[in-house]
């Protein structure tokens, strides 16, 4: 297995339209997501990547939503999503969609989301599935070089590993999107063989166990019952 962090450098699309069946894969992240935006609540969600501004996030109760990315055209910060330049539990929701596949560090990134995202805080994350007809492309030497072969593809246990360290809950996971070039991605396949699905989805909330004891609780499990004084009878057989 290679290494997560690599010197490599690495050209991230700004437009899903750059991708081949780009508009593809933004419609069936946008109806993957919809059960979910309803349940995000708060005041800031973050949506880092320019990947992640294109997608519609209409249906979110957040009204108070950044984008981020280090350039692109519908920003509202620039900077380097390596470095958030956002405080400690500052921020609701993140959302990554195809963040890692072109980050450097994505293990470094998912600890400046952990860093900035608040106690209970949603993280949706969104990837290519090296096990699909995108990660066959990846082995053809005329395909390798381009979007979105050139991408680095996680495999789901490898990103639910990596959540699972840094104590987020995962609720949800799932390969959708067989066909990549299919508008709705083999709505047969979908439905028969989702694990074969091109594009990955996983939502996870922030769970944070407290360090110090509760000192009510630790004194009342310290307490013990005393024995009750002729609580007890003794019979003998006539």
């Amino acid at each position: 297995m290679k290494p997560a962090r690599t010197p490599a450098a690495f050209t991230a699309p700004t437009h899903w339209s750059q991708l081949p069946w780009g508009d593809f894969y933004r419609a069936a992240l946008e109806q993957q997501l919809t059960p979910w935006l309803g349940k995000l609540y708060g005041f800031h969600l973050l949506k880092i990547g320019n990947l992640s501004a294109e997608v519609s996030t209409e249906a979110c109760a957040i009204s108070h939503q950044v984008n981020i990315a280090l350039q692109g055209e519908t920003l509202q910060v620039k900077a380097d999503p390596l470095h958030l330049p956002f405080a400690e539990k500052s921020v609701d929701a993140c959302l990554l969609a195809h963040t890692l596949p072109w980050c450097p560090d994505p293990h470094r990134l998912l600890r400046e989301v952990d860093r900035v995202l608040i106690d209970d805080g949603w993280l949706i994350l969104s990837s290519f599935s090296p096990l699909s007809l995108l990660g066959i492309g990846k082995i053809v030497p005329f395909l390798r070089r381009r979007a979105p072969y050139n991408s680095r593809m996680f495999t789901l246990m490898r990103q639910l590993d990596w959540l699972t360290l840094l104590n987020f809950e995962v609720m949800h996971h799932g390969n959708f999107q067989v066909l990549p070039w299919h508008r709705q991605g083999g709505r047969l396949l979908s439905t028969h063989l989702p694990a074969l699905g091109c594009m990955q989805l996983i939502v996870a909330r922030k769970r944070t166990i407290p360090l110090t004891i509760n000192p009510l609780k630790a004194r009342k499990a310290r307490t013990q019952l005393r024995p009750a004084v002729g609580a007890t009878r003794q019979y003998r057989k006539p």
